[in-house]
This record gives structure tokens, C-alpha cells and sequence, in this order.
């Protein structure tokens, strides 16, 4: 794709098109989504709008500060109006992957509380089946091991501790994630989910299933916007 970056600067700031002055927002983690934080700022400085944001990672705390975007904690919230986030995959039912960059558990619970969601991502992460890019699961520290083993008995899947055992990966919950090695084989993420959910010592699984309503996506020829059909927003 001739000029990632610029393009997905491009995605980053069309995804701003869905705010509205008055919003609370859940402001997403990533290199796309980045974008757009860097423009909501513009937003209320420039433009006068006045938004609330609730943060999905300390990174992205840091940066909307930087900004000047108010923020307020997910503690003290009960719905948001819209979260922009980014997605390592999305299928054509707007299922996603997310987690590559290790925010997952706080992503998925401002997702959850949103009245919607949209995706700003590149035409890379649209695939046919999730699961190409390996599957992030968080799991309690203490647990990883028993969790890498439950998987590979109920489903023959290789998974591997982020970071390696000697230096893993911690979350910003202080958690570890296992990376999982599906493959593009999972046509049913909302069953995967729940069964990785009841697997003791996860804490929250990558997939996130009926929650996407849309996504600016770049491409070579420009920003497409594709709307969920059967999403939320009217």
C-alpha cells in the first residue's frame, strides 16, 4: 500500500466524522487510531467541541492529555456514546481481532459500553475468516501455564506466553496474554469466545463479536467507510 502512514492518517481523521460536540467517547489504542485522538484534539481546540473521553490504555491516556482532551475513568461511566478503536482483523460480519497491541480487557469493556463502535483500520486487516493473526488472550499471571495447556487439550492449538516466560508482556490490568495460533479457521468467533471464557484463569478473550458497527478503512485508492448492516447506527 503506497503511503501506509498518510492513509491511515487519512482513516483517522474520517473516523472524526461520527463525532458529534456533547459525545462521551471511548478513545481507542493503536497506530490508525492515533490519528484520530490527534484530531478530536484539534476538534476542541480549533473547533469548540466539547467531548469526554475515557481512555482504553495508559498510551493512549498519555497521548489525549497531551492533547487536551478531557478524560474521565471507566469506573465512572455507565454508557458511552461512541468508541473509535483500531482491529488486527475484521471478517465480513464485523467480527474482529484486537489485542496486538495488548489493551484488549480495557478495550472490550469501553466497547461493551458503547452505544457504538467504530473501526478506523487499513485494508490489510480485511480478511475472509479471522484468525491469520494470532488470536491474544489475557490470563491471570499465576494461570497462564494451566490456560496454554486447557487449550491445546480442548483444541490442539498452539499458544505462546507474549514476551516469553523469562520477560513476558504485562497489561496495563497487570496481566500476561497468550498469543494463539488458530489460523484463519474461526467462522465462529461468539462460540470460541465463550468457550475461551469459561477456560479458568482467562480474563478477557480478543474477539470482539456484535460489537463493530462500522469501519473507515484505508485503502490504495482512498477511505471507504463500510457500514454495518445490522449495526447501530441509523
Amino acid at each position: 500500500m503506497a503511503d501506509v502512514e498518510g492513509l491511515k492518517r487519512e482513516a483517522g481523521i474520517t473516523a472524526c466524522g461520527f463525532v458529534r460536540s456533547g459525545m462521551s467517547l471511548g478513545l481507542g489504542t493503536g497506530s490508525t487510531v492515533r490519528y484520530t485522538i490527534i484530531e478530536i484534539g484539534r476538534m476542541i481546540s480549533e473547533d469548540g467541541i466539547d467531548v469526554v473521553g475515557v481512555p482504553t490504555s495508559e498510551s493512549t491516556r498519555e497521548l489525549a492529555e497531551s492533547l487536551g482532551i478531557p478524560l474521565i475513568p471507566i469506573s465512572e461511566v455507565n454508557r458511552l456514546d461512541l468508541t473509535i478503536d483500531g482491529a488486527d482483523e475484521f471478517d465480513p460480519e464485523f467480527s474482529l481481532i484486537k489485542g496486538g497491541g495488548g489493551a484488549l480487557t480495557r478495550e472490550k469493556e469501553v466497547a461493551m459500553i458503547s452505544d457504538s463502535m467504530i473501526v478506523v483500520a487499513d485494508d490489510r486487516k480485511k480478511v475472509p475468516v479471522l484468525g491469520e493473526f494470532d488470536l491474544p488472550i489475557e490470563v491471570s499471571p499465576n494461570k497462564w501455564k494451566e490456560v496454554s495447556e486447557a487449550i491445546s487439550q480442548s483444541s490442539g492449538i498452539e499458544s505462546t506466553l507474549r514476551g516469553g516466560e523469562h520477560s513476558p508482556y504485562v497489561t496495563d490490568n497487570d496481566g500476561f496474554i497468550l498469543d494463539c495460533k488458530f489460523g484463519p479457521t474461526i467462522t465462529e468467533p461468539s462460540i470460541l469466545e465463550a468457550q475461551l471464557l469459561s477456560i479458568d484463569g482467562v480474563v478477557q478473550v480478543g474477539l470482539f463479536v456484535g460489537l463493530c458497527d462500522a469501519v473507515v478503512m484505508a485503502t490504495d485508492s482512498g477511505v471507504e467507510t463500510i457500514v454495518n448492516p445490522v449495526g447501530r447506527l441509523h
